[in-house]
């Protein structure tokens, strides 16, 4: 029956590698076939009315799809319980095949009581996934490439409110939408977040957590609030140059900026087993007069480790 299940899903995935691990129970095994068996039996009519549809269509349940003639999907599309997919947009919601899209994620590019200029729409490639709670505003046109990696609850904004009068509320003055552009072979962290205009250049990984405001060089690694360049996954002149290219395709946007390499050393810091000297503290038996710091120099980790404890006395100070 293992070997049934896996040629059946070689076939079907068109994937030569595809395998199940030996210590997978029979049971569960049996499972995941039945559980599979109900999404593609639901996908075959859930898909009725979709633009374009091509092999096999997964639906898990409670799936929430609108405005169906919009969408088009690849072969083996998957949509996972409790996902939404809005697909009323001028472009339509395309996704290529062997896409997934996680559960609980929301894919909207148009309001959805209607109201406003209708959203361009989104673009999903061959081997990419959209991560569980994943909200995807695409009424500014959102492309994604191929094999593009995206963790929980990622973000992409492709507008944003105007607000430069402030004799206005921000609601009335309306929206800027701009184009997200993912090249192939990303990987988005949980709970990054992308805004609109941003485009992330080939082979780049964003952390979790990162807000990406700037253009994002290829085969990059950026994190951070806003997220900067930490560094390159390639050779340091493959690397430079790859960057020249980008930025002279990408001229109208600005480029993450890069953290630096080598910052300047925190004063005292000299050596991992000295710290700042502390200013000097005047003693009970002493003048009151206003103490005197001492020029810049360092103390023993011990003498700081002291003076945490309130044990540190100064050398110069007159003993009680």
């Amino acid at each position: 029956m293992r070997g049934l299940i896996i040629f059946l899903v070689r076939r079907i995935k068109r994937d030569p590698n595809y395998s199940l691990d030996p210590e997978m129970p029979v049971g569960a095994t049996i499972a995941m076939v039945w559980n599979t068996g109900i999404k593609v039996t639901r996908g075959m009519w859930r898909r009725i009315g979709f633009r374009r549809a091509k092999g096999l269509t997964f639906i898990g349940a409670h799936v929430t799809l609108r405005n169906k003639g919009f969408i088009s999907a690849g072969r083996n599309f998957i949509a996972e319980d409790y996902c939404e997919i809005f697909g009323l947009s001028r472009r339509g919601v395309t996704f290529g095949d062997r896409v997934t899209v996680g559960r609980y994620a929301m894919i909207r590019p148009t309001r959805q009581y209607g109201g406003g200029a209708l959203g361009e729409g989104l673009r999903v490639g061959n081997n990419s996934n959209i991560g569980p709670f994943a909200y995807v505003g695409c009424s500014g046109y959102i492309e994604i490439g191929d094999d593009v990696m995206m963790g929980p609850r990622v973000s992409l904004y492709a507008e944003n409110h105007n607000f430069e009068d402030v004799t206005h509320t921000m609601k009335s003055q309306g929206v800027k939408r701009e184009t997200i552009v993912i090249e192939d072979d990303c990987w988005l962290g949980s709970h990054s977040v992308i805004l609109a205009g941003v485009r992330i250049g080939h082979g780049s990984i964003i952390a979790a957590g990162s807000v990406v405001s700037r253009d994002v060089p290829p085969y990059s690694i950026c994190g951070g609030v806003p997220a900067k360049v930490i560094r390159s996954r390639l050779p340091q002149d493959d690397a430079a140059r790859l960057v020249a290219d980008f930025v002279a395709e990408h001229p109208a946007h600005q480029q993450a900026p890069e953290f630096d390499d080598a910052p300047e050393p925190t004063p005292g810091f000299t050596d991992p087993d000295s710290i700042p000297t502390r200013p000097r503290l005047p003693s009970a038996s002493s003048s009151p007069s206003v103490p005197q710091q001492k020029t810049a120099g360092t103390v023993s980790l011990t003498a700081w480790r002291q003076a945490r404890n309130g044990e540190y006395r100064d050398q110069d100070s007159p003993s009680e």
